[in-house]
């Protein structure tokens, strides 16, 4: 079962004191274990079929409950509900990791991954699976997988050409609280302004903001497209989330529900990224017929300038000995 609910309408519908002994009392219940999951993502997105798809998986073990538009956490609190007990599972931006554990800052990184392919080889990978132990042992949340939605594109209202990461000066870039966003924005060449995902059409309507940098499909999402004249198709970033589960909730679980949970979760996530990697290349034109200008900057300009940026910065001397030579052979 999915519920995509506010949470005002969640708390009056049990009351505010019977909400808050819900949410301390333990996960398994009475009947099927209860999975409370919330992202920030709508629920017209392809990553809400992902979780249908997941609910189905798992359905004879969990009864599923799905919150997305950020209506039960809001963006970059999931972590902290699922530490906190208060949240089962969640669709969590590698950057939240990244403030709780600085060597996760490497995964952040722009230009770091070739493609959705290479993100996908990586966390199967023994260094991948080095990275899922450490937010394991360190937050205690179990990493099902990496959620792709896309390659990340500079989205602009003003009409100004941008070719190289010069041309991006005084550009004021919507980006995500938190300092690996942040840096993210400076390392291809904007101002970064922190603005919340269901604010930024106000606030490229309004010149709160003159961009913001998201996969197309997320562009089509929320229709920013609408008020913004351009896409540069600057590729920085290979956009992922983590679909994340307690790992108090995983360890609670018999052998046997474990692999028809990783299952369930590896056909689900292999579906969405199918989907997302489709999408791509048919919103090019979409967009082009919304009378948007579209075009490659130069990318190798943005890449070179980027990864300067990353080497020379306090981010880097917590990566991981090693971690990037590995990425780059996979």
């Amino acid at each position: 079962m999915t519920i995509n609910t506010t949470r005002r309408r969640f708390l009056a519908g049990t009351g505010m004191a019977a909400a808050a002994t819900a949410f301390s009392m333990p996960t398994f219940a009475q009947g099927k274990p209860k999975l409370r999951f919330s992202a920030v993502f709508s629920e017209q997105d392809i990553r809400a079929e992902m979780m249908k798809k997941f609910a189905e998986g798992i359905g004879n073990d969990f009864a599923f409950e799905g919150y997305y538009g950020g209506n039960l956490f809001k963006q970059g609190t999931e972590l902290v509900a699922i530490q906190r007990g208060n949240l089962e599972m969640g669709n969590i931006a590698p950057q939240d990791i990244s403030k709780q554990i600085p060597a996760w800052s490497i995964l952040t990184a722009a230009y770091l991954f070739r493609d959705a392919d290479h993100l996908t080889k990586f966390f199967a990978s023994p260094a991948g699976a080095e990275m899922k132990k450490m937010a394991d042992d360190k937050l205690g949340v179990h990493i099902l997988g990496p959620t792709y939605f896309g390659a990340r594109q500079i989205g602009l209202k003003p009409n100004k050409k941008i070719n190289t990461p010069a041309d991006m000066a005084g550009i004021k870039l919507r980006m995500p609280p938190g300092e690996a966003w942040q840096f993210l924005g400076e390392s291809i060449g904007a101002n970064p302004t922190a603005m919340a995902y269901a604010e930024v059409y106000t606030g490229l309507q309004t010149g709160a903001i003159d961009g913001q940098d998201n996969p197309l499909p997320n562009v089509e999402n929320m229709k920013f497209y609408e008020v913004m004249s351009q896409i540069v198709l600057t590729s920085h970033l290979v956009g992922f989330d983590l679909l994340t589960v307690s790992s108090k909730t995983w360890k609670a679980m018999k052998a046997d529900q474990q692999k028809r949970f990783q299952a369930a979760a590896d056909s689900a996530i292999a579906f969405s990224q199918k989907k997302h990697q489709a999408r791509e290349k048919e919103l090019v034109d979409f967009f082009k017929g919304k009378g948007l200008n579209i075009y490659e900057p130069d990318q190798a300009a943005f890449r070179k300038y980027a990864q300067a940026k990353y080497l020379a910065s306090d981010l880097a001397k917590d990566w991981p000995k090693g971690m990037v030579e590995k990425i780059n052979a996979l």
